[in-house]
């Protein structure tokens, strides 16, 4: 949606819903959109046959296979896409950055980059803010690096934890997802460098994900995954949309004209250009059908984009319609991020500390507390032998892997070889970035008797753990692009290790770096449990900080942890164990795989275990605290709720308050609708304010959001199910369009 669009939009529905203009409130980039719009359609007039199909097609810009050249302009990364210098247009160089400017296996050799956390780690902060932060981090490094795209903005809710992308991606709910999403976007582009949202659109799973088939209603798909994208565009205006390797009701998301047309382009007024994903493109009409760019097109069956575009502008009016404007909305995004008027310079100098800064910042508030008996943490001065345990701990910590993966100087710690020897083996193997928790353990419990045990034999970490005042256990869960889990087990015998320690030592301490969701059989045998997700370039000395209290946990799951697998939608995942892929996910012809997201339609996650009466293992929105908050006095008027937040205890620190709805009409509905990190001293407190957007109360029917002009619940909580007294009004009826 353009600036110009989206104020007409919010200003219109601010006379419906008076706390909707709050709600949307999110900066918006400093260039006019329509400008940019104006100076695009411009450009195109000016513009020959044979340079409009120059911005509609890229290629990757690596060295695939012997003999392959790359444009002498170009830097090693995820793609190239030419410029035309006869009107000033400039080349687009892009990268993948979801967490970071990606390593590409080295090939650069310009020294790495800073790894933030993963982006489910990012997500558990529960700081827009922050996010943003971290989106200008990271496009400060793409900028000195050489890149102006940034294939950013992972945007998919988690409709199954054993997604191998899930350490990626946000969170399960769309409120969440979008907020953060959308503020990570705005921190990029403030560095005049455009950024995509992705993946365009319900990539819920690796296994076969280029011919996966998604079924869902479009209520339900509006109301959970398309929300999370509406939201996510509104508040950060990303220059591009990439999207999805999946179909969508038979038809290949970047051949898909509901997705582009019908939802991106027509309802929500989008300007910016739609890029696909990388060997997406199934055909030349998918042009037709709203893909503006083909991207690494060596890796499609053909470059379509190209010659082929360009013979079909030449007989077909609707080709020559939509190559202009394809062109438009291409030059609307460089214009509107001034890729012109700031061009990047590779070789430019980054602030390495201070970034590093940043990604232990986002470490230390994305670390979630899962458990804390007899308040065995913070560790106090008292524990003299600390055994650590496992998880590669004296090396480093563990990072996702696939096209996210980031590392930086020295190149990985470790490097596990999870084989295979094509032209992405490398891609698909387990890193660990240089910050050993050992080592910082060490360097701030100074007196104490350490020792380390890597995890290989039982009896010997059993034997350490007997010998200590408290076992820390590592334990980690490995995830990559194009692989799914095939469970929610610890891998390499971890939880029969863990169970072991405990049962040897009461006083254990589990700290997990995972991609997202574990079962802990072992977890009434331990004494704490910390959820410290993959946690970047300073993980080590996060987690240290957590565990001596240097810094007090406020993070909160932005993703239930099941009980069982019994409890998810699909207790077995769509096509696992019956489907080869490789990292491609191309799979062999004749293979197919139906994913029927109509079983929780909208209910995703918390939503879900909330229909179906599930108790989660740890519920979306957990999180514990070295110190206690209480909210009260919950009032809601209209679309705006107020209470006031204490800190009860004798710490200071952050909570995250949460405002769900919990029914409607008099049945039980659960929905997110509100929510605020607060960091508050010890004995104060803080009056809050939530504007509610309505669009999270609504129903999507017949082309329009819907209130029923019912009474409506609404409660504070500290989960997802832990929630206090309901107060109810009644919200009057209302219909809207996008």
């Amino acid at each position: 949606m353009t600036n110009t669009a989206f104020l007409r939009s919010a200003a219109l529905a601010a006379l419906v819903f008076p706390a909707m203009a709050q709600a949307q409130s999110e900066p918006s980039p400093a260039s006019d959109m329509a400008k940019a719009e104006a100076r695009a359609a411009a450009t195109v007039a000016q513009m020959t046959a044979d340079e409009k199909t120059v911005l509609t097609y890229g290629y990757m810009a690596l060295p695939l296979g012997p003999g392959a050249k790359l444009p002498a302009d170009s830097v090693l990364g995820a793609g190239y896409v030419a410029g035309i210098a006869r009107l000033k247009i400039p080349a687009l160089k892009e990268t993948d950055a979801s967490l970071g400017v990606s390593w590409v296996m080295g090939l650069r050799g310009d020294g790495g980059a800073t790894a933030l956390p993963s982006g489910v780690a990012m997500a558990s902060t529960w700081n827009p803010d922050l996010l943003r932060r971290g989106g200008a981090t990271i496009a400060g490094e793409a900028r000195a690096k050489g890149f102006n795209v940034l294939l950013a903005g992972g945007a998919n809710l988690m409709r199954d934890p054993r997604n191998g992308r899930t350490f990626e991606y946000l969170s399960e709910d769309p409120l969440l997802t979008g907020t953060l999403v959308g503020a990570s976007i705005a921190g990029i582009q403030s560095a005049n460098i455009i950024s995509t949202i992705k993946h365009f659109a319900l990539n819920g799973q690796e296994t076969g994900r280029k011919f996966v088939d998604v079924k869902i209603s479009e209520s339900a798909a509006r109301e959970s995954d398309l929300l999370a994208f509406q939201i996510g565009i509104e508040r950060g205006q990303p220059g591009s949309v990439m999207c999805a390797y999946n179909r969508v009701h038979g038809k290949q998301a970047c051949d898909s004209d509901w997705l582009m047309n019908k939802v991106l382009k027509q309802d929500w007024r989008y300007k910016g250009f739609v890029m696909s994903d990388w060997g997406a493109v199934p055909g030349l009409g998918a042009a037709l059908n709203g893909l503006d760019q083909q991207s690494g097109a060596q890796l499609d069956p053909k470059v379509f984009f190209a010659a082929p575009l360009a013979e079909a502008a030449k007989t077909d009016p609707a080709y020559a319609r939509r190559r202009d404007d394809m062109n438009r909305r291409i030059l609307t995004a460089i214009y509107a991020n001034g890729l012109d008027t700031h061009p990047v310079a590779k070789g430019g100098s980054i602030d390495l500390a201070a970034n590093a800064g940043v990604a232990e910042e986002v470490a230390r508030q994305g670390i979630v507390l899962l458990r804390n008996r007899g308040d065995v943490l913070p560790l106090a001065a008292g524990a003299k032998r600390i055994a650590v345990i496992g998880g590669y701990a004296d090396t480093g910590v563990l990072s996702g892997a696939g096209s996210a993966q980031v590392q930086g100087a020295g190149g990985p710690a470790a490097v596990v070889p999870m084989g295979g020897d094509g032209p992405f083996a490398q891609f698909v193997n387990q890193q660990y970035h240089r910050s050993a928790p050992l080592k910082a353990i060490k360097a701030r419990a100074k007196d104490a008797a350490i020792s380390f045990n890597d995890g290989r034999y039982v009896s010997a970490a059993v034997a350490d753990a007997k010998k200590a005042d408290v076992a820390i256990v590592f334990a980690t869960q490995w995830a990559t692009e194009g692989i799914d889990q095939p469970d929610l087990s610890l891998p390499n015998g971890q939880d029969a290790l863990i169970a072991a320690v405990a049962a040897a030592n009461p006083r254990t301490i589990v700290v997990l770096e995972t991609g997202g969701p574990v079962l802990m059989p072992w977890l009434d045998r331990t004494a704490a449990v910390v959820e410290a997700w993959y946690p970047g370039a300073r993980g080590g000395e996060a987690i240290t900080a957590v565990l001596f209290g240097d810094a007090n946990p406020s993070g909160r799951l932005p993703i239930t942890f099941p009980a069982s697998l019994d409890h998810l939608p699909r207790p077995q995942l769509d096509g696992l164990g019956t489907i080869e892929t490789d990292f491609s996910g191309a799979g062999k012809p004749g293979d197919a795989i139906s994913a029927d997201y109509d079983i929780e339609g909208s209910d995703v996650g918390y939503r879900w275990n909330a229909r179906k009466g599930h108790k989660a293992l740890f519920p979306f929105g957990h999180g514990l605290s070295y110190t206690t908050f209480a909210a009260s006095g919950l009032k809601v008027s209209g679309l705006s709720a107020s209470f006031t937040i204490a800190n009860t205890g004798r710490r200071d620190g952050a909570t995250v308050a949460q405002l769900y709805l919990v029914s409607r009409g008099g049945e039980a509905k659960q929905r997110l609708a509100g929510y605020r990190r607060v960091s508050l001293a010890a004995g104060t407190s803080q009056s809050v304010t939530l504007a509610i957007d309505p669009r999270l109360l609504a129903d999507w029917k017949d082309g329009g959001w819907t209130l029923s002009g019912d009474d409506y619940g609404f409660a504070l909580g500290d989960s997802a199910e832990a929630l206090g007294p309901v107060v109810k009004i009644r919200i009057g009826a209302r219909r809207w369009r996008d």
